[in-house]
């Protein structure tokens, strides 16, 4: 998934994920242009997944 694609519907995704993963707030789901890689990294922390699979699940919701 490239960045277009997650910037094209986040909004809906990030409903999604708040949904799945009722510890992530709106701060840890903030997506800014060029900073989609910090955001996976805070999210690999918060949920201790890795990158693949953090990219999975939101291209699976």
């Amino acid at each position: 998934m490239n960045s277009t694609e997650l910037e094209g519907n986040w909004e809906e995704q990030k409903g999604k994920l708040k949904q799945k993963f009722a510890a992530l707030t709106d701060n840890d789901l903030l997506f800014k242009e060029g900073m989609k890689d910090e955001m996976i990294g805070k999210l690999q922390i918060k949920l201790g997944k890795t990158k693949e699979e953090l990219l999975k699940i939101i291209e699976n919701l």
